[in-house]
């Protein structure tokens, strides 16, 4: 099952995305009003058990990102051994994992355009598998880490990368441009370690593939992920991790291959789905 938040008619729902369209699930669950407290109340399923042979409701919507009023958005960098070598810094693979948050503002939903505004021209783009925690945890255990996680979904992490140069030890400037990203096009529900261990990321500008590489190959796995970040933080319901990109990024080409008006990029994973964008400028 596919749950995602759109818009349509001139109001925002969430429900299932089926085949022929999309099935309106919040006007019955007015309790839950936005598809983060349904995790919260830990009631995907049922939701699930409500869409079973209902009608579809609109055939004409747009697609916002699953949860718009996602608060914590952590993104883990650098995260395959071979975007460690695109560095070309000489370092090996580091001890601890790189992070740094993102906001909500900074993305937008399938199907809609990244924006590239004036005041700098290299967007970039970066395939990766979101997972949402569903259950609270504080120093989990790498070995329980799964038994944390609601759903999966897809962003592309787009990023200004002139803008993340601007100081030492910070990129959280250039990671946040509004709408330089989108986060979507659903949520899938997390069921077992395969749709995580067998995952494979495939991202495409103008339909050409840039980036292919599996989430097993992972300088820091995601079950180790959820067991640092919970160590200084404790987990909550709604709060996405960002899990990393494989190497093939537009800046890392010669000469850079940035995104310009008119691109498309598509972002697939087995399971998951597709996650498409295009690219205008800023008006």
């Amino acid at each position: 099952m596919r749950f995602a938040t759109v818009s349509a008619g001139g109001e925002q729902l969430y429900g299932a995305v089926v085949e022929g369209g999309f099935v309106a699930l919040s006007p019955d669950f007015q309790h839950w009003p936005t598809l983060k407290s349904v995790i919260e109340a830990g009631a995907l399923d049922q939701l699930e058990a409500a869409a079973q042979g209902r009608a579809v409701t609109h055939t004409e919507f747009t697609y916002d990102i699953p949860m718009p009023d996602v608060v914590r958005i952590l993104c883990v960098g650098v995260n395959f051994p071979d975007r460690n070598a695109e560095y070309k810094d000489g370092s090996v693979q580091p001890k601890y994992m790189s992070l740094f948050p993102r906001f909500s503002s900074g993305f937008t939903g399938h199907e809609q355009n990244l924006v590239r505004p004036p005041e700098n021209h290299t967007l970039d783009y970066e395939g990766e598998v979101v997972v949402v925690i569903g259950k609270p945890g504080r120093r989990i255990k790498a070995e329980d880490a799964y038994d944390h996680i609601a759903a999966l979904t897809l962003c592309n992490e787009g990023t200004i990368r002139d803008w993340v140069r601007h100081a030492k030890f910070n990129v959280t400037q250039g990671k946040n441009w509004d709408k330089s990203g989108a986060i979507g096009p659903w949520l899938v529900p997390f069921r077992d370690a395969t749709q995580l261990d067998d995952a494979r990321i495939i991202t495409r500008v103008n339909g050409e593939v840039r980036q292919d590489d599996t989430l097993n190959r992972m300088m820091f796995p995601i079950r180790e992920e959820i067991a640092y970040i919970s160590t200084f933080m404790t987990l909550q319901p709604g709060d996405m991790i960002v899990t990393g990109t494989p190497t093939g990024a537009g800046a890392r080409f010669d000469p850079p291959r940035y995104l310009k008006p008119g691109d498309v990029v598509e972002i697939e994973v087995n399971g998951i789905g597709t996650l498409r964008n295009g690219v205008e400028d800023e008006a």
